[in-house]
């Protein structure tokens, strides 16, 4: 039985569900949910629709996160002994859980991070998509062998658990991210985890937590805590840590690999974006331009995905403007759990603040304010945290706005005389986690496909992520590591190789050799 269930304190105000006596959120340590004895003021967590406070986030004590550690660590060789097959059958019951508390979860994600009904529920059913691929583990473990490597002798590669990993995650993806990109594969290889929640957005990995307790899995397999940035060094440099994932700012990742690494342990770190969609003539406006405004205003560009620069040929700019300015003044801001909203506020009032400061920037700069969002407001919701699309014309590449990441529904639009002027500045774009092409040829398109440098490339496909039978393969100053997250990389992440070579015989067949001898005997 869960002792408490975080969606309840989330009904909406008036209805008779909000329970005050619960806002204190608790942390999961080797099995109980416990409440922080830190004395350090808790952290206030809103709903962005409603400017509401809906929960208490306390920062725990060093001694709490090292109690969480020492969970995982303490459950880790009873979970990376049970056999493969039996582990997955927790995934599979987790997995069923998930789809029963679909909507469920999907309403709190909205409620906690203020994406839209649409766009929450995606982020859950990715979470889910990862788990039903993590449930094929006893697979994706397989090694490699071969009999008769050197002759009497036969070489088995084993992949095996390492120990107990480290996810520390951001606010803009809290079911999708900690469960779906990291934990799924990491315990189903056998690993045991300490997740650092979200500060901001921490409900749903909690929410997820109680239901992976329903699903039978055994205390200390996963924790949880929250904890202010200062302590997070700590569970990077702890010594019962063997591997740390990390989704954030480029440069907190940059120092996050950096101490980890020096520490030996295994390091991927998620980083900054600033995608960019090179535009060609011969594309279809229409259809590029709708699948452009799905693909920086989707989640109200926060995520590494969005799609904030449109590269555009002089021939067809001022058309392709025309058509985004007229598509994004049609979109529907609004609260975000209401069916009828296609864009909904920012996480909190801080980033609020600092998108808009941006968009001055841009002015600032020299850019040409198209569409300005910035004095939107929702009629019965006036203190959510809401920004209408924006869109800032002839930007050039000396303008900061058009390189660094805003994380907000702020389009620029730069523009080029044709392809290889076009593909030319979208490389020396320093992020690269995804890379667009909109056009009607199928030889620029395959130019394109080769000669970009943007990790995850889109050829009329404006948010190109993967599926997660493929790795999420940012490049460059989006991604610090070797090993990224899904896909094969993600299993490689969570395991370890391990060559175990044979050779046997009888006291008649004995021979006198010695290890060199006998395995270079041909």
């Amino acid at each position: 039985m869960t002792q408490q269930r975080y969606f309840s304190i989330l009904e909406p105000a008036g209805s008779g569900g909000r329970r005050e006596d619960l806002l204190q959120l608790k942390c999961y340590i080797d099995g109980e949910w416990k409440d922080s004895a830190s004395t350090a003021p808790c952290r206030d967590a809103y709903n962005p629709s409603t400017g509401e406070v809906i929960a208490k986030v306390p920062q725990c004590t060093i001694e709490e996160l090292d109690a969480a550690v020492a969970a995982a660590k303490a459950a880790y060789p009873a979970w990376s002994q049970t056999p493969v097959r039996s582990r997955v059958q927790i995934l599979f019951r987790m997995k069923a859980l998930l789809d029963q508390h679909l909507d469920e979860l999907t309403l709190l994600l909205c409620r906690e991070q203020g994406k839209t009904w649409a766009e929450s529920r995606g982020d859950i059913v990715k979470a889910i998509e990862v788990t039903e691929f993590a449930c094929g583990m006893p697979q994706l473990m397989k090694g490699e062998s071969i009999m008769n490597v050197s002759k009497n002798y036969d070489t088995v590669l084993y992949r095996e658990p390492i120990g107990v990993f480290l996810g520390l995650v951001p606010w803009n993806f809290p079911a999708m991210i900690p469960h779906g990109w990291m934990i799924p594969l990491c315990i189903a290889a056998g690993n045991t985890f300490v997740l650092k929640a979200a500060t901001n957005c921490p409900q749903s990995a909690m929410r997820f937590m109680e239901l992976w307790e329903e699903a039978g899995l055994p205390k200390g397999v996963i924790n949880v805590v929250t904890a202010n940035t200062a302590d997070v060094e700590h569970l990077v440099k702890h010594p019962d840590i063997v591997g740390v994932s990390f989704v954030g700012s480029t440069s907190v990742g940059m120092e996050i690999y950096r101490k980890a690494a020096e520490a030996g342990k295994r390091v991927q770190c998620l980083g900054e974006a600033k995608n960019h969609a090179l535009v060609l003539a011969d594309a279809h406006l229409e259809r590029s331009a709708a699948g452009i405004i799905n693909a920086f205003c989707g989640c109200a560009g926060q995520r590494c995905m969005a799609l904030p620069v449109v590269v555009a040929e002089e021939s067809i700019a001022d058309r392709l403007v025309e058509l985004l300015v007229k598509l994004a003044g049609k979109l529907k801001v609004g609260c975000a759990y209401l069916p009828e909203t296609e864009l909904g506020p920012v996480v909190n009032a801080r980033q609020r603040q600092s998108i808009v400061k941006w968009i001055d920037k841009g002015i600032a700069e020299g850019a040409t304010l198209v569409l300005d969002g910035r004095s939107i407001t929702v009629p019965g919701y006036e203190n959510g945290y809401f920004l209408g699309p924006t869109i800032l014309d002839h930007v050039t590449e000396e303008m900061s706005v058009g390189t660094q990441e805003i994380f907000g529904p702020v389009l620029c639009i730069k523009r080029v005389r044709n392809f290889d002027e076009g593909l030319e500045l979208m490389n020396r774009n320093p992020f690269a986690n995804g890379s667009v092409i909109y056009t009607s040829s199928g030889y620029y398109g395959r130019k394109f496909a080769f000669l970009t440098h943007g990790g995850q490339v889109g050829i009329n496909v404006g948010i190109p992520v993967p599926m997660c039978i493929f790795g999420f393969t940012g490049h460059k100053k989006s991604f610090i590591g070797d090993l990224h997250v899904m896909g094969t990389d993600g299993v490689r992440f969570y395991t370890e190789s391990k060559n175990v070579t044979s050779t046997w015989f009888t006291e008649e067949t004995q021979i006198k050799v010695d290890t060199w001898d006998g395995m270079l005997a041909r």
